[in-house]
């Protein structure tokens, strides 16, 4: 590390460059192998893994399915360490290679979603649910994009210098950290007047915004809960406690992770009842 760095006129690609995901991150798209995709019996194949963005879906899911929708689904694990998301399968399904990636088997023929939102959308448009009111879905949809624009500020930005960069470096740690708090203070002014996003309406822009905000606020996030001073954010921390206690959110969490207590593939719902305390890497 030196004090100064002048960026040449070209860039080109240190491929050691990069820390913890040195392997995984290059320049480029598409596939790096042929790998075919597993599918399931059910309508809706989740290719995914469980960070945030992937919590995010397999929330509104069980959250589906215990509203009593249709909603079954597979969900594969799809391991972002190790690169699956560059097989060929996945890139033809995402040909951004970033989790969480949907086949819609449920029509005439199949349907494939990426971006996180807008598997969130599409799923709550086909079963009419978790939307909130007509009056208010331009609010609902707003606070759901305010999600997918800033969380990259808590995730790729403070959560890598702070976690995950090679060294620790002030300005980024400093510049993000400020950031993240920024947004932690839109959402505590909010949810000083609102019980969820849209007013007492549980919609899928908490299941959105919960898995990066309600965890940092728990937490959960880069160890980072006491240098962010979470803990003077009540009111996200009152909205968050309340979402965490719903049933279908604490299965949600649970799905494409390793580890015991976690569920690294789900193909039914008597999978949390039986793989739950089945381990692996």
């Amino acid at each position: 590390m030196t004090d100064t760095y002048t960026p040449p006129k070209v860039w080109t690609w240190d491929k050691e460059n990069g820390g913890q995901f040195a392997s995984i991150n290059r320049p480029i798209a598409g596939p790096t192998h042929d790998h075919e995709l597993p599918v399931g019996e059910h309508p809706f194949q989740l290719y995914s893994m469980g960070t945030p963005n992937g919590v995010k879906v397999t929330i509104l899911f069980e959250e589906l399915l215990a509203a009593g929708h249709a909603a079954e689904y597979d969900a594969w694990m799809i391991r972002i360490g190790k690169g699956d998301q560059f097989g060929s399968g996945f890139v033809e399904i995402n040909p951004n290679s970033k989790i969480p990636a949907l086949l819609d088997r449920s029509g005439p023929a199949p349907v494939r979603v990426f971006e996180s939102a807008a598997i969130l959308m599409h799923l709550s448009e086909k079963f009419a649910a978790f939307q909130g009111p007509a009056e208010k879905r331009a609010e609902m949809l707003s606070w759901l994009f305010w999600q997918m624009g800033s969380a990259p500020y808590l995730g790729g930005g403070f959560g890598h210098f702070y976690a995950y960069a090679p060294y620790k470096m002030e300005y980024p740690i400093n510049r993000f950290a400020m950031e993240v708090k920024r947004q932690l203070d839109v959402l505590d002014r909010h949810l000083a007047n609102s019980r969820f996003m849209v007013g007492d309406d549980y919609t899928i822009a908490d299941m959105a915004i919960w898995p990066w905000y309600g965890r940092t606020v728990h937490g959960e996030s880069y160890n980072a809960g006491e240098f962010l001073d979470v803990g003077i954010y009540k009111n996200v921390i009152r909205w968050a406690d309340e979402i965490l206690d719903r049933p279908a959110v604490q299965r949600g969490r649970l799905v494409n992770r390793t580890g015991k207590g976690n569920l690294k593939e789900r193909h039914a719902a008597s999978d949390f009842e039986t793989k739950l305390n089945e381990t692996d890497d």
